[in-house]
């Protein structure tokens, strides 16, 4: 009778020990919050917007035609400035002894050149006696010749020595405005060395960089800009210049504008340019541009479809068309108005995936897709 309870307390507890190892309920899908914003078309212009500066249609760079010590700096940067005006001046010690030289030596070679021609006419006088030859007469008249020429060349090497001497001094080549100074007293320059540039503030242009793929719409497109100082200010402005190679290291082109009327524009300053194309309007929708992925190399949105419960869905990717980009924005079309848009951690979106809008998501959904 013992041995039956004893076996009767085994069974149970093996059976208790089976039931606590038998499979448990599987526990339910927690849904992801994700971060959406409902997708609303509007007619949109197709613009984009570029930073660019101010800068000056004429600038030169102003260098010396010879090296030298500078001794003397006449100008900073700002300072107004009118043609011929001194610039910078270099030590001439050594380009007045040159000149000094040279000037000695045209002396010599016109001494030179008299005696020669002396020496001629005393032949010629004697000639007509026959006590010389015509030998004698041809030598001398070489001598004549050469010794002319000699001093016609040191004349021409005492104008350059006078022309490098002047060169010493620099003059403004333009009006305007100093732009930048790149030598102080003391330091030797190299010839042709650009030392001070002065821009022409009376021709202003805004400067901007196009990217390759937008560059045949650019042309075509139309143009208005802001300085960051009266940001609320736009006026027009005209396609001057577009760089017909691009940049070796941004691989972009530079394009110059100027204003349709005239109007001062300080040097420097930083510009903003909105180019608009095309005449009339697409609708297209602004999204962040952290929404867009890929499928099979073409763009596309993981989108949120209702799943029975408030505020929980799951996603679909869907193929999107991308327009361009505005700052922080792409510009899209394809999928019907009023779908919810992921707009964050799409990278780790699957189909079928279920998740949970997050409550500020929902205030978003308000947002103007395009301004």
């Amino acid at each position: 009778m013992k041995s039956f309870f004893v076996s009767s307390a085994v069974a149970v507890t093996i059976a208790s020990l089976l039931v606590a190892c038998g499979p448990h309920a599987p526990a339910e899908e927690t849904p992801r919050p994700v971060r959406t914003v409902e997708l609303r078309y509007h007619g949109a212009h197709d613009t984009s917007r570029y930073f660019g500066s101010v800068k000056a249609r004429y600038e030169v760079d102003q260098a010396f035609r010879v090296p030298g010590k500078v001794v003397e700096r006449r100008v900073d940067v700002g300072q107004t400035v009118r043609e011929g005006d001194v610039l910078a001046v270099l030590d001439d010690v050594d380009y007045r002894l040159t000149q000094q030289a040279t000037r000695q030596q045209l002396e010599a070679a016109r001494a030179r050149a008299r005696q020669a021609e002396s020496d001629w006419r005393r032949l010629q006088a004697l000639k007509l006696d026959g006590s010389v030859s015509d030998f004698d007469e041809e030598h001398a008249l070489s001598g004549l010749r050469t010794s002319r020429a000699m001093a016609e060349a040191e004349a021409r090497k005492l104008e350059l020595a006078q022309n490098r001497l002047e060169y010493t001094v620099l003059h403004a080549s333009q009006s305007g405005v100093v732009t930048a100074v790149h030598f102080e007293v003391g330091q030797v320059v190299a010839e042709g060395q650009p030392v001070v540039s002065v821009s022409d503030p009376g021709e202003p242009e805004i400067v901007v960089d196009v990217p390759e793929n937008l560059l045949a719409w650019f042309e075509d497109a139309r143009y208005m800009a802001s300085l960051a100082a009266a940001s609320d200010e736009w006026f027009e402005v005209a396609l001057r210049e577009l760089a017909p190679q691009a940049a070796s290291q941004t691989r972009t082109y530079r394009a110059k504008l100027n204003p349709m009327t005239a109007r001062h524009l300080p040097l420097g300053a930083t510009a903003t340019l909105i180019a608009q194309g095309g005449t009339g309007e697409t609708l297209m929708a602004a999204i962040p541009a952290s929404a867009i992925t890929q499928a099979n190399g073409e763009a596309a949105l993981w989108i949120v479809r209702p799943a029975g419960t408030e505020g929980v869905g799951t996603v679909e990717l869907v193929p999107v068309t991308v327009h361009g980009y505005r700052n922080d924005d792409a510009l899209v079309s394809g999928p019907p108005a009023g779908e919810l848009i992921i707009t964050a951690g799409v990278h780790k979106m699957a189909p079928g995936l279920k998740v949970a809008l997050l409550q500020s998501a929902r205030s978003e959904e308000t947002r103007q897709a395009v301004r």
